[in-house]
């Protein structure tokens, strides 16, 4: 009986002074309670307990990486999709992550399904798709001032998928070949525009030096001389006819 109450008596210690004794590791840190109130933040490293009157509840305050599941969104040019994301957040104040919160995971997590759809809700469809840096920045700025109040800090945000119907595909697809047309058109436009500017500019050159102009004649008769065609037929300056005329009427 005696060798059963000493038993009785060191297993009582050793589960008092492993309650006691508390050991934290560097990433984590103790929310202490003395009698239900908040006492002090506690860790890393040993600390101690007081058994029956203190409490301690573990923090951890490494990065947190979660997905944000697929959510229905409508833009702001009416184009239903579906978009998920991931959230990069971790906690600075372990005492407002426990007071002022119940479960800051859970709090943290359902906040980022509705700021995603708030935030993405204001723009359109080729916003979505084309500025996601710039929607990354608003929706992770929009989270971290509302979890600044838990003792939350919000590092990152980044869109992962916008998945998109697909008939409306098929209309992006659609708008993108006619937006490449229009280019296109645009980019023949200016050649035209630049090349009848040069050719204006080449005219008024050769109008006011004639030895230009007689340059460009041979460079022309050179070039109609290597054609193959049957017929040749050599360009006649207007007073040419009028020269012939003067001779005849010398010789006569």
């Amino acid at each position: 009986m005696f060798e059963f109450g000493g038993l009785a008596a060191v297993l009582v210690v050793v589960a008092l002074l492993a309650s006691t004794f508390r050991i934290l590791r560097e990433y984590e840190r103790g929310v202490v309670f003395m009698l239900g109130r908040f006492w002090k933040v506690k860790g890393p490293g040993l600390i101690i307990i007081i058994p029956g009157v203190q409490q301690m509840v573990r923090v951890d305050l490494r990065t947190v990486v979660f997905d944000v599941p697929s959510q229905d969104v409508i833009s702001r040019d009416n184009v239903s999709v579906k978009v998920n994301a991931v959230v990069y957040f971790r906690v600075v104040d372990p005492a407002k992550s426990i007071l002022q919160v119940e479960n800051y995971m859970n709090a943290t997590s359902q906040l980022s399904q509705t700021t995603l759809r708030a935030v993405l809700g204001k723009h359109e469809l080729d916003e979505m798709l084309a500025e996601r840096e710039t929607l990354n920045v608003d929706i992770q700025q929009a989270l971290d001032a509302q979890t600044d109040a838990w003792g939350i800090k919000v590092s990152n945000v980044e869109i992962k998928h916008v998945d998109i119907d697909e008939s409306m595909v098929r209309a992006i697809a659609k708008q993108a070949e006619a937006e490449r047309e229009r280019r296109a058109k645009v980019i023949h436009a200016e050649g035209e525009l630049q090349a009848s500017e040069k050719l204006l500019a080449a005219a008024d050159i050769l109008s006011r030096k004639p030895q230009a102009m007689q340059l460009r004649y041979l460079q022309t008769l050179s070039n109609i001389a290597g054609d193959k065609t049957n017929t040749i037929v050599f360009p006649v300056p207007g007073n040419f006819m009028d020269l012939l005329t003067r001779d005849k009427t010398t010789d006569g």
